[in-house]
């Protein structure tokens, strides 16, 4: 049998690798710096009884994050600095009041253990659960948390999942952009500013004719203008000490946002329906295949690894597989992990040996 340190350091194993044991104890043995992405959707607190326990039953709310911030501050020190940590975790409620746990845990990790938090995606899960509540609303979305170790140089492959461009086209000789941009529109409020001088105005033109060029060799799909004394909203306002567009905008008379021929990247928010198939007669809530899609495919490097400390039925960990990443799946609970293995099944160690659940 090897250890989780010679999974992670034999690069021909495709195959999950699964521990049963608390998450915190297994995430001991785990080198540093040795993970390249950490995707997981821990119990809610008070929510469900899971097989063998762990996290989610404490008697109150702050022992439940004080005993989840342990464990995350393991996934710190395991994560590459070059990692990502992708957090899903639902909200709670006591004495009919909403206890804001998701936001207590990501404060405190920014606090506390120098996480730097780079988006929070709203799960919008389309179909909820039915309320039964008659004084509030229905819960039909849950925030994931995209953690980093530091401010940049962080793995990160946006071209991975970027949304399909639009095609220029060439109208009369006219080129016209994925959008309908012809640039008429923008020589026309150039010509008709009363706040541009003869010098900006000039440059105004070049500077279009130019952008309608590259449009034209495929260097870009489109692009905006915006010009001085053409009524238009400065991008992230006017103030000229907090907006670098704004500073632009009065020294050059104008400016550019350029498209990236590449398309355009995805939203914060996440259309998904909840996973409904897989092991529910022992495991109520396993999250879908393809919220775990986009964090790998955009995070994790190809033959990267990837951890999940709560992987339950294994979503993460098949999921990885299928994108050509090994994975790590810790739980308490081996019926649970029992169901992993056999959805992962198809994925054979290259080498035939076998890679049966490990206990701790």
């Amino acid at each position: 049998m090897i250890t989780v340190k010679e999974y992670i350091q034999d690069g021909s194993l495709l195959s999950p690798y699964f521990v049963c044991g608390d998450s915190l104890h297994v995430l001991m043995k785990i080198p540093d710096n040795s993970i390249d992405c950490v995707v997981t959707s821990p119990p809610y607190y008070m929510k469900r009884q899971y097989l063998n326990g762990g996290i989610g039953m404490e008697v109150t709310y702050q022992k439940y994050i004080d005993n989840l911030l342990a464990i995350i501050q393991e996934i710190y020190r395991v994560l590459k600095p070059t990692g990502s940590f992708w957090l899903n975790i639902g909200d709670s409620y006591k004495n009919k009041q909403l206890l804001n746990i998701p936001y207590r845990v990501a404060i405190r990790m920014q606090d506390e253990q120098s996480w730097i938090l780079r988006n929070i995606v709203i799960w919008d899960k389309i179909k909820g659960a039915m309320s039964q509540s008659k004084d509030s609303l229905g819960n039909e979305y849950e925030p994931f948390f995209h953690f980093v170790k530091k401010k940049s140089g962080y793995y990160y492959d946006a071209d991975a999942v970027r949304k399909k461009p639009g095609k220029a086209r060439v109208e009369n000789g006219s080129v016209i952009s994925a959008t309908g941009v012809s640039g008429v529109r923008y020589k026309r409020k150039i010509e008709l500013s009363t706040e541009l001088t003869e010098e900006q105005r000039e440059n105004a033109f070049a500077a279009l004719d130019n952008a309608l060029d590259r449009i034209r060799k495929g260097e870009i799909s489109d692009f905006r203008m915006v010009i001085k004394g053409g009524n238009q909203r400065v991008t992230n306002g006017n103030t000229v000490n907090l907006s670098g567009r704004a500073k632009e905008l009065e020294e050059k008379g104008f400016y550019f946002l350029f498209y990236n021929p590449k398309g355009s990247m995805i939203s914060d928010v996440w259309q998904i329906i909840p996973e409904d198939t897989q092991g529910r007669k022992v495991h109520f809530a396993p999250y879908p295949e393809d919220l775990i899609k986009t964090p790998i495919v955009l995070t994790c490097p190809p033959k990267g690894i990837v951890l999940d400390p709560f992987t339950g039925t294994g979503t993460t960990n098949y999921v990885a597989a299928t994108l050509q990443r090994k994975s790590i799946g810790i739980d308490v609970s081996s019926e649970y992990l029992e169901i992993a293995r056999e959805r992962c099944s198809l994925f054979e160690p290259l080498d035939n040996r076998k890679m049966e659940t490990v206990y701790e």
